[in-house]
């Protein structure tokens, strides 16, 4: 559930929605854009469609927004290129209707009934929603990063993360409708190819929030200092990225599924990108393995891992999500061990990993004696860019960060943020209880019943 700031943040950005256009009159022309809208005023046209619940009805919230007086006094005014000054009038107009539709949320177990049996027709109507949803689920992020506050919209990383989203809501809406299997094959290549396109958005935006917090800082401010500005929270910008990242675990969730339907050897016990008979135990074990392998390689040794439970069950889920989520967890407990205990000749602790079955979620508690963490610090864990290992950030420029940076964010305090994200996709949840002086315990909180739709912000 979103907090009420986050939800103030929402009703804000609803209202500001026609300023980031460029709105110019009561029909919804778009004109010069944000800047040329400062201090301007939107008003209700009579030709607005009606309220709607269904998926080509306005939003109540977004409808408001061509009432809202005084909307761009309510945040500073980006000075990127606004969306007029860069693309056709028509395409800018397109985007800005699509914006106010309602987005179509699905869940885990839609997925896997829809997919059960991907025959042709099935292929084609899959492929149909998502020419209709996802130029609807981009028109809304171009929407938040055409006006985000304090300036982050005005980064280059940030424009350049709009454009490729603009550019994908072009390409989608210029392709014909699907009607054959033939359309239905060009258009699946076609989101394949988005997808591929999209990869490098985390470390393009991370970057980008971190020029904007090292201007805040100051320019002259020194390496460690930075580092220490990090941490600091910034709400406007935590709410921003939890619903933009959300968002885009969805897209790449229904492009991914779509597309591995298509796999002419499907593997065992999978529907898509779903396993429908997943022994957590196994993903236990392999992310594991790989969080070890790191931290051998950084340490030259890693403290051992134990598990327990979950020998004799499996339940449907997306075991890439799940790996991504254990890894870190597991990678973040054995460093905090082994930088413990680097100077010790005792043996370290071992971590410990225990998976519950209950009746409606599957909880996996990872438990380590790496000293904790501060309570004075807990929450600031959930902030993103902060973090207690050297971030490679500091030292990316920009084309290394659109060459899409490492594989795993390692370092640059995203690990935690994404996992609850990816975690709270499917109706789990992630917990961190620490005891500052002996260690952590992080509960990882899935979803067994697969009946929760996307939290689609």
């Amino acid at each position: 559930m979103a907090s009420p700031g986050a939800s103030a943040w929402r009703r804000a950005l609803a209202s500001r929605r026609a300023v980031a256009f460029g709105e110019t009159n009561a029909r919804g022309a778009l004109g010069v854009g944000a800047n040329g809208a400062a201090g301007g005023e939107t008003t209700t046209s009579e030709s607005t469609p009606s309220t709607s619940s269904g998926g080509d009805g306005f939003s109540r919230s977004s409808a408001r927004a061509f009432s809202t007086r005084g909307v761009a006094s309510a945040t500073p005014v980006s000075r990127s290129p606004a969306l007029a000054e860069k693309f056709s009038k028509a395409l800018v107009d397109d985007i800005y209707r699509s914006s106010f539709r309602n987005q179509t949320g699905v869940s885990l177990k839609y997925m896997m009934d829809f997919g059960a049996q991907p025959i042709h027709r099935q292929l084609m109507v899959s492929a149909q929603f998502l020419h209709k949803e996802l130029p609807v689920r981009l028109a809304h992020r171009v929407a938040e990063l055409e006006n985000l506050p304090l300036g982050l919209s005005s980064k280059e990383q940030v424009r350049a993360v709009r454009d490729w989203y603009v550019e994908s809501y072009d390409e989608l809406k210029s392709s014909p409708a699907i009607e054959s299997m033939e359309d239905e094959a060009k258009f699946t290549k076609m989101i394949e190819g988005v997808m591929n396109k999209h990869a490098n958005v985390v470390p393009m935006i991370a970057r980008g929030v971190l020029e904007l917090k090292m201007e805040l800082a100051g320019r002259g401010t020194s390496k460690s200092a930075l580092e220490k500005t990090l941490g600091a929270d910034l709400p406007e910008i935590s709410q921003f990225l939890d619903g933009f990242y959300m968002s885009r675990i969805g897209i790449r969730m229904l492009i991914g599924q779509h597309v591995a339907l298509h796999e002419a050897n499907p593997r065992a016990d999978h529907i898509g990108l779903i396993c429908t008979k997943m022994s957590p135990r196994d993903v236990v074990r392999d992310a594991i393995d790989d969080a070890r392998s790191i931290c051998m390689r950084q340490y030259g040794d890693a403290p051992e891992v134990e598990v327990f439970g979950g020998e004799n069950f499996t339940f449907a889920y997306v075991p890439g999500h799940l790996h991504q989520m254990l890894f870190e967890l597991v990678k973040n407990s054995l460093r905090a061990v082994s930088e413990k205990y680097a100077e010790s000749l005792d043996n370290p602790p071992p971590i410990r990993v225990v998976i519950a079955e209950g009746a409606e979620d599957v909880t996996i508690k990872i438990s380590d004696e790496g000293g904790g963490i501060r309570r004075s610090g807990l929450q600031r864990i959930w902030t993103y860019l902060y973090t207690t290992a050297d971030s490679p950030l500091l030292d990316m420029d920009g084309d290394s960060a659109s060459a899409g940076g490492p594989v795993v964010l390692a370092g640059y305090g995203y690990g935690l943020p994404l996992s609850r994200l990816y975690a709270r996709y499917f109706g789990g949840d992630l917990q961190v209880i620490s005891m500052d002086g002996y260690g952590t315990d992080a509960y990882l909180h899935l979803n067994r019943l697969g009946n929760v739709q996307e939290p689609l912000p």
